[in-house]
């Protein structure tokens, strides 16, 4: 493939990158309009919210090692098409329910777009300094678009209605189908076998499980359905690796994991998302319950942590070619740790609390990209092309266990620290949440509202603290682990029996 049409195809494959990532966070502004239009109930509305991303946790294993078999080109060509066709009809939804269904056929067709994205670009460059530079304008993509995605959702519904988020993936999407075919190379392994239903059945349950029990665990006053949820995850979870242990061709293949840097690699991401997540959920809370910003003004405010973590990744290949990776990866890392402290200095009304968050979420940001970008480079870049699906399907997915696991453990951590700061001197009902004391407060008299008001706000901003502190520990903590791991060994096959790279 010739190094111009290569770059040109990776600028096809940026669009659904960029459009998965937006739809993951778009509807956040968009909701509150749609379930008024729509009728939608609380229940009603968190399935519309989190139907998506279940879907797409549960379905990206299983999509990137279908396109390893039926050819990765193929598949990302159907995913982009019934993406296209799903979000007109999301965006015409008459009630909630056509709504949740349209949200959960998005997440399986948006599982399809990231592990094959990811696995072509591993194809077509096979320079390992252009595949660095390429991985990183894919990572780029990727967090450029969640940081976007309520931006451009506060534009649309200022001036259409709420389907116009849905439909502003309809363009892009049919570019990729105009531009796919000519550009993009496939990809496919002759010999990959058929595809066992029973894996792909065990892998989807046990995720939907575990994402469930771990977004859950946030929100149910009562964990036991979460709980057993988890346990019931855990267990089909076992079912599946035993399985996968077995099988000649396996779904997943977990024989990867006797690669050390790959695994080491694996966890730095899952655990880097465990702190951004938790990290981002405790900072919008506080711009918009502690200092008082709309939801809009805030998403604009919290935009600076995806857009650190785009100029991170776009800066790492060039840094990779002075020091080495490990070094860049750990360097960043603690970095990362350094402004994750800066949460710590923010207090509840000062005139430097928000250059302290906005600066502190930056470089806690600007620090992680390295390691999305150079760490997916090791992990897609230690396996032969064939397998190239399987190993970005790994990373997709522990970016998603890191989400929902940050969200709810810090959380829950959140919540504990709020509730100590609160400790009985309150009226009852507003020392479960911020929220509940800010909707507490109208009914009380000026003075005591007002002084309800600040208690509650700094229980919250303890919270923020002790979130920073836990951010920086998780971040360092991988710095060690990253520099303490063995450089991946590099090996080129010139040949892989059965392998087939067809283009047109």
């Amino acid at each position: 493939m010739r190094v111009n049409r290569a770059w040109l195809g990776l600028i096809v494959l940026m669009l659904p990158t960029l459009l998965v990532a937006m739809d993951m966070t778009a509807l956040l502004l968009a909701l509150p309009q749609l379930s008024a239009d729509l009728g939608a109930t609380n229940v009603q509305q968190l399935w519309i919210s989190d139907s998506y991303g279940f879907m797409v946790a549960g379905l990206v294993i299983t999509m990137g090692t279908l396109g390893d078999r039926i050819g990765r080109r193929r598949l990302l060509m159907i995913g982009g098409a019934a993406f296209a066709v799903l979000s007109v009809v999301a965006a015409f939804a008459t009630g909630p329910l056509m709504l949740i269904v349209a949200r959960a056929l998005l997440g399986v067709a948006g599982a399809t777009l990231a592990p094959s994205t990811l696995a072509l670009i591993t194809n077509m460059f096979r320079d390992e300094r252009q595949r660095g530079q390429a991985i990183a304008i894919w990572a780029t993509c990727q967090f450029t678009g969640g940081a976007l995605g309520p931006v451009l959702a506060g534009f649309l519904l200022e001036h259409f209605w709420w389907g116009s988020v849905f439909l502003a993936a309809v363009p892009a999407m049919a570019l990729l189908l105009l531009a796919g075919p000519v550009l993009l190379p496939e990809f496919r392994s002759d010999q990959a076998g058929r595809l066992d239903l029973a894996s792909v059945g065990l892998s989807l349950v046990a995720v939907l499980l575990m994402v469930y029990g771990i977004k859950q665990l946030t929100v149910e006053s009562v964990p036991v359905i979460p709980a057993v949820a988890l346990v019931a995850g855990a267990a089909i979870g076992f079912v599946f690796v035993s399985r996968q242990l077995r099988l000649e061709t396996p779904l997943l293949d977990l024989r990867l994991f006797r690669n050390r840097p790959f695994t080491a690699v694996l966890v730095g991401l899952v655990f880097a998302g465990v702190a951004m997540a938790g990290t981002g959920l405790l900072v919008t809370q506080y711009l918009q319950s502690v200092l008082g910003f709309s939801p809009v003004v805030s998403a604009m405010l919290f935009a600076p942590m995806g857009l650190g973590v785009a100029a991170g990744t776009m800066a790492a290949p060039a840094l990779a070619r002075r020091i080495k990776q490990t070094t860049a990866i750990a360097g960043g890392l603690v970095g990362s740790a350094l402004g994750s402290l800066l949460l710590i200095a923010v207090d509840v009304d000062g005139a430097i609390a928000l250059p302290l968050v906005m600066i502190g979420i930056t470089v806690l940001a600007l620090g992680t990209g390295p390691l999305f970008a150079l760490g997916t480079g090791l992990v897609v870049g230690s396996v032969p092309p064939e397998r190239a699906g399987s190993a970005a399907s790994m990373s997709e997915t522990g970016n998603y266990f890191g989400g929902s696991l940050g969200f709810a453990l810090f959380g829950v951590v959140a919540a504990v620290v709020y509730r100590s700061g609160m400790d009985g001197t309150s009226p009852a009902g507003t020392s479960d949440s911020l929220a509940g004391a800010v909707a507490a407060s109208r009914h009380l008299p000026a003075g005591q509202g007002a002084e309800l008001l600040h208690t509650a706000r700094e229980a919250f901003t303890a919270s923020l603290h002790v979130t920073g502190v836990v951010a920086a520990v998780i971040f360092a903590g991988l710095a060690v682990l990253i520099l303490i791991m063995r450089p991946a060994t590099r090996t080129t096959p010139a040949v892989i029996p059965g392998y087939e790279a067809t283009r047109s």
